[in-house]
């Protein structure tokens, strides 16, 4: 049984998109399951001033890369890269032990997203399978 809040994202997304360059566009996937989260992430002034994403995957993937990007915006990159999946399962009200992986995918997005700004060039994390677009 889903939460209402999560319900509330997968219904009502937030942020549903992309953002044009020179926004940092990552895209991260699960390979177990095939969901799949794109997160543009525009940096100003040192914090996020927007984020979109498009998700292919499940309910609980859907939800929680709308509420990735409200949790997103005001952040600077270090939060951003210190982003944990209890933060997601927190902003969705929380999340059962089937759908936990739409957490870990949306800190992957975030935490890539956060490493393109800092680098300034794309690198992949590490065992993850992420390209940028």
């Amino acid at each position: 049984m889903y939460s209402a809040r999560l319900l509330d994202h997968f219904q009502n997304p937030r942020n549903v998109g992309e953002l044009p360059p020179p926004a940092v566009t990552v895209e991260v996937s699960n390979p177990v399951c095939g969901d799949i989260l794109r997160l543009s992430v525009e940096f100003r002034d040192g914090r996020v001033a927007e984020a979109r994403y498009k998700t292919r995957g499940c309910t609980a993937s859907i939800a929680a890369g709308s509420a990735l990007t409200e949790w997103l915006i005001g952040r600077t990159p270090p939060e951003v890269a210190a982003i944990r999946s209890a933060d997601i399962e927190d902003a969705v009200g929380g999340l059962g032990a089937e759908s936990k992986h739409a957490a870990v995918l949306a800190v992957k997005a975030a935490r890539a997203a956060a490493r393109g700004t800092r680098e300034r060039v794309w690198r992949p994390a590490a065992g993850v399978d992420a390209r940028p677009t």
